[in-house]
């Protein structure tokens, strides 16, 4: 039987529904192994998509390991153990945790639990990419609020709260606020941010992407998690991927009331944290230790970053996250190119509508100094 297709568009995608058709996929940071392939380039560092330099806790890969000889049997689907670890750690009861395959899947329930035809999701300009694609996808309407101006006194480029506010209807079933914000790293201080969510109407969903929170060490950051007995609608997303460098093991969770928890089980994927990454995750909460190193390391290279783009005349953008982005007088992707052929990898931003500017990963001091060369030889 043949079906009725578009004959502007290629088959398959005429026959998506129009939210996937319009939308660009995710772009993530290049792996080593394709620049091995494109450039011949084997020893190069990556620094583009704000893994833990350190690698994985410990703790957490030898629970991993253990627990990969049970690979063969489904993970348990409550998650009950990690999920009693958590609410232990955060002080909330069990039922007020989901877990997904990285923060990003709770994101993606949201949207579909909450958005559709006839809804909007408000989130800010240089947002999260995947807010906007898990809008489309759901076929409803993304609106990207303009961001802070680059001349901005406190924070440039960072979330404009009042701009995403006067976006908001009675259509609008989701604002997406990511603090601190990838790629930016701009963040919000808890009076501006508390007061934003007490304006929200009562049919908005707001999910706080909290995925770098551990590395924060700037005063008058808010707990998100602290505010879900003030704002029922209110999901707070965390992750494993980022400091505790268990990006590959796909873990992550939503914190919420029960009854938002119990929406979004609705649409979770059954199975969806596989068997070494819940233990991986449930030992990574233990090592504080490495904890401890991994923001050290941060706070350092961080600062040797900032410092650097000075000295080279490089405006850069306030982070509290594990990552910088600073900005170049030309196109972005040219230098992101001659980077490449040098061996370092390092993230463009135009889909962020950042077409000047350049987004690294912190990482070990050696891996800041072999990137802060290659852009000197580049720049010069």
């Amino acid at each position: 039987m043949s079906l009725p297709c578009d004959p502007l568009l290629p088959e398959p995608l005429a026959l998506a529904v129009p939210g996937v058709r319009t939308l660009a996929p995710y772009e993530p940071g290049k792996p080593l192994e394709e620049l091995a392939r494109e450039y011949g380039v084997t020893d190069a560092v990556k620094l583009a998509s704000n893994e833990n330099p350190l690698g994985p806790s410990p703790l957490g890969l030898a629970a991993a390991r253990e627990a990969a000889a049970g690979v063969h049997r489904y993970p348990d689907d409550s998650g009950h153990r990690l999920k009693d670890k958590l609410a232990a750690r955060l002080g909330v009861s069990p039922d007020m945790i989901i877990l997904g395959a990285g923060s990003s899947d709770v994101i993606a329930m949201v949207a579909r639990a909450f958005l559709g035809p006839g809804r909007n999701a408000v989130f800010s300009r240089h947002g999260f990419a995947m807010y906007s694609i898990y809008t489309m996808a759901a076929g409803a309407e993304g609106r990207a609020a303009a961001a802070l101006p680059p001349d901005h006194p406190r924070m440039p480029y960072g979330h404009d709260l009042e701009a995403m506010a006067r976006l908001v209807d009675g259509d609008t079933r989701v604002v997406f606020v990511a603090n601190p914000n990838n790629p930016t790293g701009t963040w919000l201080v808890r009076g501006e941010l508390e007061a934003f969510l007490a304006g929200l109407p009562d049919h908005v969903v707001v999910v706080l992407d909290e995925a770098y929170t551990e590395y924060v060490e700037v005063p008058d950051f808010p707990d998100g998690v602290e505010w879900l007995a003030r704002f029922p609608n209110l999901v707070v997303t965390r992750t494993f991927s980022k400091i505790y460098g268990l990006a590959g093991l796909r873990v992550g969770y939503g914190v919420a009331r029960p009854g938002l928890v119990e929406v979004l089980g609705r649409v979770r994927p059954p199975f969806n944290v596989g068997v070494p990454a819940l233990a991986a995750a449930e030992a990574a909460l233990e090592d504080g230790a490495f904890l401890e190193r991994s923001r050290r390391l941060n706070r350092e290279g961080l600062a040797r970053l900032a410092a650097a783009f000075d000295a080279m005349g490089l405006s850069h953008i306030p982070s509290t996250g594990n990552f910088i982005t600073f900005a170049l007088d030309r196109d972005g992707l040219e230098v992101y190119e001659a980077l490449l052929r040098r061996g370092v990898i390092v993230r463009p931003v135009a889909n962020y509508d950042l077409p000047r500017h350049l987004r690294v990963t912190v990482g070990t001091a050696e891996d800041n100094e072999r990137f802060l060369r290659a852009l000197r030889e580049v720049l010069a």
